[in-house]
């Protein structure tokens, strides 16, 4: 093998990496989930004057877990759809596709 296809090699991992690293989906699923989390507990213990200024229904605890709903689908989706980053055959096809730039 030679050293460029080597270096074309390890450049592809890297991006796989990156792709994986940044994906926004690990992103908003996480905060979704701490956020959850956080207002899930403000939920568990609001007290009987928070419900009450809520006409008994407690917010906190129905948004937090909607938000921890969210954000673990957010996760999963990320789990059995993970993103795929462009070969470098494909990136030398898109180049190639393209017109000159000036």
């Amino acid at each position: 093998m030679s050293d460029y296809q080597h270096e074309v090699e390890e450049l592809e991992r890297e991006s796989a990496t990156a792709a994986r690293l940044f994906d926004v989906r690990r992103i908003i699923g996480g905060l979704f989930v701490v956020y959850g989390v956080i207002v899930t507990i403000a939920g568990i213990t609001a007290s009987d004057a928070d419900l009450k200024k809520a006409q008994d229904i407690n917010i906190n605890l129905w948004t937090g877990l909607g938000m921890l709903a969210l954000g673990l689908f957010f996760l999963i989706w990320l789990t059995l759809r993970p993103a795929v980053p462009p070969t470098a055959d494909e990136l030398r096809e898109e180049m190639a596709d393209r017109p000159p730039s000036h």
